[in-house]
């Protein structure tokens, strides 16, 4: 499931703040991470190799905070076997012999 968070998860970074969100596909709630601020937000590099250091640090940062938010997004979403879709907790049901969403749910009674 982590994987498919992975793609559905929209990335809405700045160059100073990393910041995340997914929507329920049933609902259309959306879910996003908490803002983690860049080390370096608002620090101009003074030379080259600072600002290549500064990307790497910038990617390094960015990918962290990307895995915090697939992590803190699959507390709040579930994968529906039927349809295939996620959908966020209040859209799942735990059923007796398959969990499914509640739309599934509904149109298999």
């Amino acid at each position: 499931m982590k994987k498919l968070i992975e793609l559905m998860l929209e990335n809405l970074s700045t160059r100073d703040v990393f910041l995340f969100r997914i929507v329920c596909c049933a609902c259309g709630k959306e879910y996003g991470n908490k803002p983690v601020r860049f080390s370096k937000a608002g620090v101009i590099p003074q030379t080259p190799r600072k600002a290549a250091l500064y990307e790497a640090l910038y990617a390094q940062e960015l990918q962290t905070a990307r895995l915090s938010a697939v992590r803190e997004a699959a507390e709040h979403l579930n994968y529906c076997p039927i349809c295939k879709r996620l959908v966020c907790n209040r859209c799942f049901l735990i059923c007796d012999d398959l969990d499914m969403c509640k739309q599934c749910a509904a149109q298999l009674e």
